[in-house]
């Protein structure tokens, strides 16, 4: 994602943990909320992609916390890496692998 002026937007630091306990030097944040069903897709997506390029996936319920609640609203799930939002609403599998390997430059 990015601001108006074109720069890459990073996200504040929020605490959730690891799903599967897999560490790995790249962290995916998965903002999501129950009963989205997109949010499930992207969550599978992003699972099934961990098998090949291993990172740490993360996943924030944005309704636990008010301001997330606020800055969101309906688009979820938004997917960040490495604190720097790039997907909302879907999670283009190409894109991910490019920018996770490496070589896609946000």
């Amino acid at each position: 994602m990015t601001d108006r002026a074109g720069q890459a937007r990073r996200l504040p630091e929020r605490s959730a943990e690891p799903l599967g306990g897999m560490r790995a030097d790249v962290t995916v944040t998965l903002y999501t909320r129950i009963g989205c069903h997109l949010c499930e897709q992207a969550e599978q997506v992003l699972r099934a992609e961990r098998e090949a390029i291993p990172f740490t996936l993360v996943t924030v319920d944005v309704d636990r916390d008010p301001e997330l609640a606020r800055r969101y609203g309906v688009r979820v799930p938004v997917v960040a890496v490495e604190g720097v939002e790039l997907f909302d609403y879907e999670v283009p599998v190409d894109l991910l692998r490019a920018h996770l390997d490496g070589r896609w430059n946000v």
